[in-house]
C-alpha cells in the first residue's frame, strides 16, 4: 500500500510516499483523511508529544472496513482519530467509530477533530448558550471556522477574528460578523462588540489573544485551544483581576468520559441533519500530501484541508 512517511523530522516537504506492507490484522481502506496543524508540529518535532521516525503522517480518517474486526464487519463506513497514519491507503481497525447515515466521507473525515475540539470548547469549557457573544479567534482554519459554525448554531452571536477577506467572507457565510485581525484589533473588537464579549475561543495565541481578552466582557471565559501563530501569548493578569475573566484550557483527553460521549452523539446529530457541515477549502491526492501540509503550516488554508488516496 502506498502512505505518507516522514523519514525524519523537518519541514512539510520532507514528507514522501513510499510503498509499505498492508496491515496485517482488520484494516479500513481509507476515502478521505483530513489535515491538523498538530500534523505538522509532529513532522517538525514540535507537538507536545514526540513521535520517533519513520511515521505514517496523519492523525484522522474516513472510509470502509476492508478486513473485520474490532466489532465492526467488513464492509462498514467508520471514522478514526489516532495520533499517525491516516495518510494511507490503508489503516489499522483502532478506535473506530461507525458514520451516521446520511453523513458522506469527506464530511466525517474533516469533522473528527476540528469540529469535537470546537464542540467540546463551546459545551463543556466556554458553557455558550443562546444569545451569548463569542469571539472566535484564527476563525478561517480548521478549529476557528468549525466553532463559528457550531456557536452559531448554538444561538450564540459570533464575531470571527480572520487575517485574509477569504477567510473572513468564509465566516460571514456561516453568520458571523467579521473583524481583521490586523491593524489595530482592540479598537475593532470594541467597535464591534461595545458591551464585550461572554467567551473567546483562541487556537491561535500570539499577537491577537490581548486584544481578544480586553474585549470580554465582566465574568467572560477565555478559552485557549491551541498556539496555531506558534507564539505562546503572556496574560496581563491585572484584567482577569479587575474583569473577573476566567482563563481556561481546552484538551479533549481531559473531558470526563462519558461527557465525551455526549458531546460526540450531539455533534453526529448535527452533521446527520445537515445543520452543521465541515467548510473543505481544498483536496489533495495522496501524492501531495507534503503540498497540503504546506498550505496548513503557512496559515494558508480555509476550513479543512482534505487528503483523498
Amino acid at each position: 500500500m502506498r502512505a505518507a512517511v516522514c523519514p525524519a523530522y523537518g519541514p512539510p516537504e520532507v514528507v514522501e510516499v513510499r510503498e509499505l506492507p498492508e496491515p496485517e490484522s482488520a484494516a479500513v481502506r481509507v476515502v478521505a483523511a483530513a489535515v491538523n496543524f498538530p500534523d505538522v508540529l509532529l513532522v517538525a518535532g514540535r507537538y507536545q508529544v514526540t513521535v520517533p521516525p519513520p511515521f505514517v503522517v496523519g492523525s484522522e480518517f474516513a472510509g470502509v472496513v476492508e478486513v473485520a474486526g474490532g466489532g465492526f464487519a467488513a464492509g462498514e463506513r467508520v471514522t478514526g482519530t489516532g495520533i499517525t497514519g491516516a495518510f494511507a491507503e490503508l489503516v489499522s481497525a483502532n478506535a473506530l467509530h461507525r458514520i451516521p447515515d446520511g453523513v458522506p466521507f469527506d464530511v466525517a473525515a474533516a469533522a473528527g477533530v476540528a469540529h469535537g475540539t470546537a464542540y467540546h470548547a463551546l459545551r463543556a469549557v466556554a458553557r455558550v448558550g443562546a444569545g451569548d457573544r463569542v469571539i472566535v479567534l484564527g476563525a478561517g482554519g480548521g478549529v476557528g471556522l468549525a466553532a463559528v459554525q457550531l456557536a452559531t448554531a448554538l444561538g450564540a452571536e459570533v464575531t470571527a477574528v480572520a487575517s485574509t477577506p477569504e477567510k473572513r467572507a468564509v465566516a460571514r457565510s456561516y453568520g458571523a460578523a467579521t473583524v481583521d485581525s490586523k491593524g489595530d484589533l482592540r479598537a475593532a473588537l470594541r467597535t464591534a462588540l461595545p458591551d464585550g464579549a461572554q467567551a473567546v475561543l483562541d487556537p491561535v495565541g500570539g499577537d491577537v489573544a490581548e486584544p481578544a481578552l480586553r474585549s470580554l466582557a465582566r465574568g467572560g471565559r477565555y478559552v485557549t485551544i491551541g498556539f496555531a501563530s506558534g507564539v505562546i501569548p503572556r496574560i496581563p493578569l491585572n484584567l482577569v483581576l479587575i474583569k473577573g475573566i476566567q482563563l481556561l484550557g481546552c484538551r479533549i483527553g481531559d473531558l470526563d468520559p462519558e461527557l465525551y460521549r455526549t458531546h460526540r452523539a450531539e455533534l453526529a446529530a448535527l452533521l446527520a441533519d445537515g445543520t452543521v457541515r465541515p467548510h473543505i477549502g481544498a483536496r489533495y491526492p495522496l501524492a501531495e500530501t507534503a503540498a497540503a501540509l504546506r498550505l496548513v503550516a503557512d496559515g494558508r488554508a480555509v476550513g479543512k484541508v482534505l487528503i483523498e488516496p
